[in-house]
């Protein structure tokens, strides 16, 4: 029965809840690794139970990665209670350990403008200086860059328009750099890489398909390989480069928090910490008697 309640979880997660499809990955996968380790009905599961996995679960992996957990089963059994599997709740009383929030990593200025500083010599520069132009520009998860369509894209009035966690709709403005280079993409190189059958998706891989996270990753591993970058680099990081560069130079927290598309202003308050951490760095740095 357990595999019935999970594949009853995962389709109310993605249809009613509308969650990602990494997002749902994550959930089954705490619920499937749970149930290999106790091999036990979840209705039956105690808090004893749960306690035990907990604590063969903190001998290998993170507080971040057991607070999820924990999150996980809290959500399936709330599902499993609305559904009357069950009327009682092993998590009721299960606390999360605390997770020490790391501040994400940053591009400098001096950063991003080698990344972008793209050589145009063929369709696939084109379409990379298009993506990472718009990532810096609009702040945009790389989920939500890859499932862009070209009816998402207004060049005429500089917008873009973004679904995002939960399918949230969101319209984030372009500047004229991504807006070139959208046009310049759209227009010329975009129509260049098809290959049998057409699709509506605006970024596209060498096989003339959606473009995937895991090539636009291993994209900006190269471009930053050959532009000389070693500070530690993700798809994220350019969202969090754009976020605390407008936050350094005077867009306040709600405007940034919409841009981003938070849920909860808290989320968006860390980038606060980023600017503060460098406006230290750069008073020891450069005032006289600062070291």
């Amino acid at each position: 029965m357990n595999e019935k309640y999970i594949e009853e979880f995962i389709d109310y997660l993605r249809f009613e809840k509308k969650y990602s499809e990494n997002t749902i990955s994550s959930y089954k996968r705490d619920l499937n690794k749970i149930n290999s380790y106790l091999k036990k009905d979840f209705i039956k599961l105690t808090k004893a139970d749960i306690q035990k996995y907990i604590q063969n679960l903190s001998k290998n992996e993170s507080s971040n990665t057991i607070s999820r957990t924990i999150s996980s089963l809290k959500s399936f059994y709330k599902f499993l209670e609305i559904n009357k599997y069950t009327n009682t709740n092993p998590l009721t009383t299960i606390i999360s350990p605390k997770t020490a929030r790391k501040l994400p990593k940053v591009l400098s200025e001096e950063e991003v403008n080698k990344l972008l500083d793209i050589n145009l010599n063929n369709d696939f520069d084109y379409r990379n200086k298009a993506m990472l132009e718009l990532m810096y520009s609009s702040g945009l998860r790389v989920s939500e860059l890859i499932n862009l369509t070209v009816n998402d894209v207004d060049l005429k009035n500089s917008l873009v328009r973004i679904f995002g966690k939960g399918s949230k709709e969101r319209i984030v403005p372009l500047n004229d750099y991504a807006t070139e280079a959208l046009n310049n993409y759209i227009l010329y190189h975009r129509p260049k890489l098809f290959k049998q059958k057409e699709n509506n998706y605006l970024f596209l891989n060498n096989h003339g398909n959606q473009m995937t996270r895991q090539g636009f990753f291993k994209t900006l591993k190269k471009i930053a390989k050959e532009k000389g970058i070693k500070s530690e680099l993700s798809p994220h990081t350019l969202r969090h480069s754009f976020a605390t560069h407008l936050l350094k130079y005077g867009a306040d927290l709600r405007s940034i928090q919409e841009l981003l598309g938070h849920s909860d202003i808290s989320t968006t308050q860390i980038y606060t910490h980023i600017t503060n951490e460098m406006l230290e760095k750069n008073y020891h740095e450069y005032h006289p008697h600062g070291k």
